[in-house]
Formats: C-alpha cells, structure tokens, sequence
C-alpha cells in the first residue's frame, strides 16, 4: 500500500470511520431534516479548548512527532485559534500566526471546485467523456483506455494509474527535489500503462486524475491552470497568501515554517532534513497548493455555504460514489475534491487531507458549519505509514463533543 492511501486511511481511523463495508454507506437523514423541519446544529457548544492546547503540548524542536503547528477550529458553535513549537529548529523561533506552508493534497479541492464551476456555466458536462475535451490525450483501441467523464476523474473512479513513482524512498526523492516536472509527460506516462479498471468501477486515489483535469481546466479556460484558479477563486475571496507557485519555483514566499523529515542515524536516534524547499511541479493542480490557515479556513466557510460552487453541482463534493476501494476492497469515502468521515457518535465531517513532505495539513467540517478545523503541522514524517499522534490529538480535540453538549 503506498504512502499517500496510509495517510487517508489514517486519517479515517482517526475519526472514527470504521474498517467494514459500512464505511461509505449514506447516513440516514434526520428525522427533522427529512420532513422539512430545520435540524439542530451538529454542534452547539464551543471548542473544548483545553483539549486543544493539550494536543499541542511536546510540539517543538525535539518532539519526535511534529516541530510546529497551527490550529484554526471555527463554526457557528464558535473558535478557537493555537499555534505551538519552532517556526525553524536552528534558530528557536516561535511559530508564526500566519505562516504559509504546502497544503498538498487540498489542492484537490480547489481544482474540483473550478471544474463544477464550469460545469455550472456549461462549459463542461460531468458525464461526458474527457477525451471528447481533450482526444489523444488517452488512447483508446485494445488495451486502451473506455470513455471516462469528468465526473470520474473527479471522484477517482476512472482507472488512470498512476504517471509517477509512488513507492519512490525518501532518500532518491530528496535528490530529485528541484526537478522540474512536466504534467503532459506524467499523463503520458500513466497512459502508456492503460487501465487499472475500468471507468466508474472502483475507486482509486490518485494525483493523475487531477492532473488531467487541470489541462481540462486549461482547454476550457483558455489560461494557464494557476490564472484560471486564482481568477476563479484567489482573487474573488481575497485569498492573498494563497497561490500555486507554478513549475519554475521551489521555496515558499513570505513568512513560513521550515519542513523536515526525520532520518533514522545507522547508529541510532534520528535527525532532521529542512525539506522547505522542493519543487512539487510534479503535483501541480493534485498538491502544488501554498495557503495559510486563515486563508483555507475562508476557503472551507465559503465552499460550504455555496460560496464558491453554486449548490447543485455542489453536491458532487458531498457525495461517494457507491463502489469499491480498489486497494482495500472496502467502501469507497472519496467525492469530488474531498473525503467523507464518520465520528465514532455517527456525527458525518467531509474534509480533505494534505501531505507533502514537512507539512501535513487538514480542511473540513460538517456541513452545516457549526464546526470546522484548518490545521497546519509540520510533521516530521508526513507521508509515513505511522498515524501522527499531533494530528491525531487535534482532529479528536476539535470534533469531540462534551457529554454535557445538547447536541450530543
């Protein structure tokens, strides 16, 4: 199992989603919803602060699970905002409220969000076969690829392997890390594999879907990918610490926390390697993504309040394809863009992790906004098989409700 369907899958354990094949099964509606009557906030009381700061105790410099972290938990229930550890291990330096970081696989959602705006404009049809947008782009012919809708490239239901080395070790990729990719080149590349499956039969995840889909947005468009989201969402929402930096650069602008994977030593212990500076061209519109947690938890607030993606095609981002992991043989949890998660108390978040190596990073909520959580934390092994107990301690902190909650 690679590293990046670990770290979903940690995720989900995390909270609470069970391990049968109930995982992706729709909850049932509310009796109040279902007959009109407006339901009562999932969460009506604020944040559990002292749980919060509790999760954020041991950030530091010597802590073996992360070096800083920034937390945003909002909603109408009400927020609560911490920050902890070292902004750069050499130097001690605190954390900074509005450090930037690699949100990597959030970018997905912004991606899909641009996608279901076209398709609310017209200028694309979910059910109609990307090759018809883009023909040679996925050969057809025996062994090649079926007809493939957007929709399925959104929801990672259309069988494209992956363009890259997934299973790559650490040590080879951080040699390559100013390598500049190019993403028609890993579409070719997974091309030349033909199909895992076939389309809308499985789910698999992968960065190559929304790779295609960004060239889609840029035929549709025609504008580079990075001006068509930043036009298209950036601007509109005044998410100025945001961007996607494009292929040519490889540090993070403005104030930001440095990122370090931890090594084991052939003797023993472990030390730090900064991998602040990469350039993830080769994740362009599925991880290139750099923000702040004030910006993404914008982002989260105005995406779910039908904000960014008009309400009907809006659905698709809360909605699982009713198929079959194609690793774990369970349920599928993918939707356009994000991830739905079920509390150990039958409570449904839908979110969206992010890894890239240094930084590991979480948007989400319910979806009546009565709560959301952004995080930032610089894990030292982000795209690690390990669940991270900083992670872990905030996405329990930030979504357990006390006993004393009427929601409850």
């Amino acid at each position: 199992m690679n590293a990046r369907a670990r770290t979903f899958i940690a995720a989900a354990l995390v909270l609470g989603i069970a391990s049968g094949p109930a995982v992706a099964r729709a909850a049932p509606a509310p009796a109040a919803a279902s007959s009109g009557i407006k339901a009562p906030p999932v969460f009506s009381t604020p944040p559990d602060a002292v749980a919060l700061r509790k999760a954020l105790a041991g950030v530091g410099a010597r802590s073996e699970e992360a070096t800083a972290a920034l937390v945003r938990v909002g909603g109408t229930s009400g927020g609560w905002r911490g920050g902890a550890g070292v902004a750069d291990v050499r130097t001690g330096r605190g954390p900074v409220a509005g450090a930037r970081f690699r949100a990597g696989s959030v970018t997905k959602t912004f991606t899909a969000a641009v996608v279901l705006q076209l398709a609310a404009e017209g200028r694309v049809d979910l059910d109609r076969p990307v090759q018809g947008y883009l023909p040679g782009l996925l050969p057809a012919g025996p062994g090649g690829f079926e007809p493939i809708s957007v929709r399925q490239l959104l929801n990672h239901t259309s069988g494209i392997p992956a363009g890259d080395g997934r299973e790559t070790p650490f040590e080879e990729q951080y040699a390559h890390r100013f390598d500049v990719v190019d993403p028609h080149a890993l579409i070719a590349a997974a091309a030349a594999k033909g199909p895992e499956f076939r389309p809308g039969r499985k789910q698999h995840y992968q960065n190559i879907d929304y790779t295609v889909l960004a060239v889609l947005i840029e035929k549709l468009t025609g504008a580079p990918y990075e001006e068509a989201l930043s036009a298209r969402i950036l601007r509109p929402l005044g998410l100025r610490d945001t961007s996607v930096p494009g292929r040519a650069q490889s540090g993070i602008p403005g104030p930001h926390h440095h990122g370090y994977q931890a090594l084991r030593r052939p003797g023993g212990g472990t030390s730090l390697v900064d991998v602040t500076d990469w350039n993830s061209s080769a994740n362009w519109a599925a991880g290139d993504l750099i923000s702040t947690t004030a910006d993404l938890e914008r982002f989260t607030v105005a995406l779910f309040g039908g904000k960014v993606v008009p309400r009907a095609q809006l659905e698709e981002m809360f909605t699982v394809p009713t198929v079959k992991d194609f690793e774990s043989g369970e349920d599928a949890v993918h939707t356009a863009g994000m991830q739905r998660f079920v509390l150990p108390d039958g409570t449904v978040a839908y979110g969206k992790t992010g890894s890239r190596y240094g930084y590991s990073t979480v948007i989400g909520g319910t979806r009546d906004l009565s709560r959301t959580l952004v995080y930032s934390v610089n894990s030292t092994d982000a795209k690690g098989p390990a669940l991270n107990k900083v992670t872990s301690g905030i996405i329990m902190a930030a979504f357990t409700k006390p006993a004393s909650s009427p929601a409850a």
